[in-house]
């Protein structure tokens, strides 16, 4: 019988901001949860939080899209919800985009990432729990695990993972997707995932025999709502060892705290700061972004762990360097390339107060006439 690991996040609501996640909240959650696992929907489950996001790691036997598991977290957020209201926490119940369930989560707001397999002899997973970002911060070090052989040695000598690797991705904008080889395709990959507020990593495959390594929530709050409702602060689960990357490889691929958007209102560059559990929480700017990772095993349906992988001085380094980042770039202020590109913010508030001057600019009908290009055949001409 095939395995289903589902993690399923939310923000219903936090303490003093956009800053923790209120353990009470946690509490009302934990007895949804045990409730289901009485009752067989759930094998097991762990509760956590990063920032003010509200984290359900279940496993079961229901497969992807299980009416009842998504029931099951919907009622778990909307009773968290319930606690946030009636202790005045701020943007209680902000994720829940929808009244009422309606079969599964698709669309009602939380982020969501799942993936069924048939269990190794040891399974070993990591789960990464984003917040103050969005789903395509994962692109880069996905890229990094699965097809990067200085970053991931498996990929050169190790014959499971030597063929190397295919990834599933989608256009956000267009809700479409492809599938790409890698090494073969990789620059075609690149092409794409450069681009990571459209283009997103969903699922990698192994080659070999079609193996399914991670799998990453692709919600994209403002394209579901129409408006800025809170960044989507996306989960990731990864496969380790076996003939899939090493834990090693893995956390290798956050040695670096890279750009991401998000952070302040939802509209900043930030360094994604790989902390311990106990440092996930909202400061500096609403920030920076923080990035969680947790071990597990799953052994006949049941979580054994975790261990809170960045809790060690192996990235005390990675935390100071993004903190010399974080210092340079809030220098920009309201400027480009700190604050996010038009496009971006056009989800944003921004473009209320931007109406607010359209009446006020004045037509120049000179200055920016179309001119020949020095490269015209215009221009040539004697």
């Amino acid at each position: 019988m095939k395995t289903t690991l589902s993690v399923i996040k939310a923000d219903i609501g936090s303490l003093a901001g956009h800053h923790v996640v209120h353990p009470d909240t946690i509490a009302a959650a934990n007895k949804v949860l045990a409730e289901a696992k009485r009752n067989n929907i759930i094998s097991d489950y762990y509760i956590t939080f990063v920032g003010d996001d509200l984290q359900l790691i279940m496993t079961h036997e229901r497969g992807e899209l299980d009416t009842k598991v998504h029931e099951t977290a919907w009622n778990a957020f909307k009773e968290a919800a319930k606690v946030a209201k009636e202790l005045g926490l701020y943007a209680a119940g902000q994720d829940l985009l929808s009244d009422s369930f309606s079969g599964n989560l698709r669309g009602m707001g939380p982020g969501i990432a799942e993936i069924e397999f048939e269990e190794r002899p040891a399974e070993p997973v990591v789960i990464f729990m984003a917040d103050k970002t969005e789903p395509g911060a994962y692109n880069l070090p996905l890229y990094k695990i699965f097809a990067d052989p200085f970053n991931t040695a498996g990929l050169v000598i190790d014959p499971t993972m030597h063929e190397g690797y295919k990834f599933e991705v989608l256009d956000v904008r267009e809700g479409e997707s492809i599938i790409l080889n890698t090494p073969e395709e990789s620059y075609d990959l690149l092409a794409l995932i450069g681009t990571p507020s459209r283009y997103i990593i969903r699922r990698v495959y192994r080659k070999a025999d079609n193996l399914q390594a991670s799998v990453v929530s692709v919600e994209r709050l403002n394209l579901i709502a129409g408006k800025y409702v809170g960044k989507d602060d996306p989960v990731m689960i990864i496969r380790a060892q076996h003939g899939l990357p090493a834990l090693g490889e893995i956390l290798e691929a956050f040695t670096v705290p890279y750009l991401v958007p998000g952070w302040m209102r939802g509209s900043h560059y930030g360094p994604l700061m790989p902390v311990p559990q106990k440092d996930a929480r909202a400061t500096r700017f609403d920030g920076p972004p923080r990035l969680v990772g947790l071990g597990f095993n799953i052994k006949n349906r049941r979580l054994v762990g975790p261990t809170d992988l960045f809790d060690d001085p192996a990235f005390d380094e990675v935390r100071r360097t993004a903190q010399i980042i974080t210092d340079y770039i809030r220098k920009h202020g309201p400027f480009m390339p700190h604050r996010l590109e038009p496009e971006e913010m056009e989800y944003t508030t921004l473009p209320l107060v931007i109406e607010k001057l359209r009446n006020r600019f004045k037509k120049e009908t000179d200055m920016y006439k179309t001119k020949p290009s020095m490269y015209s055949h215009e221009s040539s001409q004697e």
